[in-house]
């Protein structure tokens, strides 16, 4: 198996025994954790958690989902004997990460390590005991039901091993209304240019917000870039749905699909609340009533995430069922698209990206 599945993990957790509690990785973290059952072939994994050492009991604890979502982002990181860090792979989203990490590591393919860290003080290089990861070693297993570290000789450097980088990005003057802060809209700007990209892979043609599409990319308008809905209103989909369009102008970014899907609706939120963008969505939502299936998604950067869940399980906006899209996230599909050109993969494989963030 050199290729790891979201169906590869369920299936591996779902041969632990239900009978057992299971203790996290982290020897600090006392909790414990029991698997209430799983869904084949992707998941959802639904466990219950508590901490007895502050008095609690696994009776009367909810019981939580570990994501589809969740699970296919790890299985899309794993590569055979290379260690990951699930914070630094999720971005610290997810609240269950460490219940998967740790269940994962009682299945006999993943081991638990501490990699070297490389460290540069003063110019000069040192390499440090490192922050637990997980590896996956498919070629040597070891006993079922319980934690086993793996010592090794990697080691692993604190600068990221990939960087996104935006070509000649230019605000054209005539596109400010007021005066802006550069930097926060150059940041919206570029992630807008990375869901572009991300679409024009996955064959997928590109609304962006009728108030940027002046914003100049290497010497070209967004707006006149190949694959860029030049006006909403005659997008197929909507032709029946003017005001439903009208209330769209001003969305970050839609993408549509052989004229037949929308496979996400995205405000980009960087500078300004939460609830701006929600509001923006729900109108249009409210408006097209014509499809179903449609995502739709808050994109944000990672440390927002607290605030895109609070607002987006308000009661006037629990019906968009959002999802959120971090922006380390964002660019890691980014650089995916850019260095593999992956084809042939459907919409749903967005989700391995976006986080279902509805309580509830």
């Amino acid at each position: 198996m050199k290729k790891l599945t979201a169906a590869n993990i369920v299936a591996f957790i779902n041969q632990l025994d239900r009978s057992l509690s299971y203790n996290y990785i982290d020897p600090k973290n006392t909790g414990l954790i029991e698997i209430v059952n799983v869904d084949l072939p992707e998941g959802p994994i639904r466990i219950r958690r508590w901490n007895p050492i502050k008095g609690e009991k696994a009776l009367g604890k909810k019981v939580e989902p570990i994501s589809p979502e969740l699970i296919w982002r790890i299985a899309n990181a794993m590569v055979p004997n290379q260690p990951i860090n699930f914070d630094r792979v999720l971005a610290g989203s997810y609240n269950t990460r460490s219940v998967l990490e740790a269940l994962l590591a009682y299945t006999p393919q993943f081991y638990f390590a501490y990699p070297g860290r490389i460290e540069t003080k003063g110019g000069k290089p040192q390499i440090k005991r490192g922050h637990k990861h997980l590896l996956w070693t498919p070629d040597e297993p070891h006993q079922q039901g319980i934690l086993q570290e793996k010592k090794t000789e990697i080691v692993i450097s604190e600068v990221p091993a990939q960087e996104i980088t935006y070509d000649a990005l230019v605000l054209p003057s005539e596109t400010l209304v007021e005066p802006i802060d550069i930097d926060i809209q150059r940041r919206h700007a570029q992630i807008q240019i990375a869901l572009y990209f991300v679409g024009k892979q996955l064959n997928f043609r590109t609304w962006i917000a009728q108030n940027d599409k002046g914003i100049i990319y290497q010497n070209k308008k967004i707006g006149e870039l190949e694959g860029v809905i030049p006006r909403l209103q005659d997008e197929k989909l909507l032709t029946a749905y003017q005001d439903a369009a009208q209330a769209a102008l001003l969305i970050d970014c839609i993408w549509f699909k052989n004229g037949k899907l929308m496979p996400a609706v995205m405000e980009v939120e960087h500078s300004t609340g939460v609830t701006s963008g929600l509001t923006r969505m729900k109108k249009f939502k409210d408006l097209f009533i014509g499809l179903e299936g449609i995502r739709y998604v808050i994109v944000a950067d990672d440390s927002d995430r607290a605030k895109v869940v609070k607002e987006a399980n308000h009661p006037q906006f629990r019906e968009l069922n959002i999802r959120f899209f971090p922006y380390s996230a964002v660019e890691e599909l980014y650089s995916l698209c850019q260095r593999r050109k992956i084809q042939g993969v459907t919409e749903a494989f967005l989700d391995c990206y976006m986080e279902r963030v509805l309580v509830g």
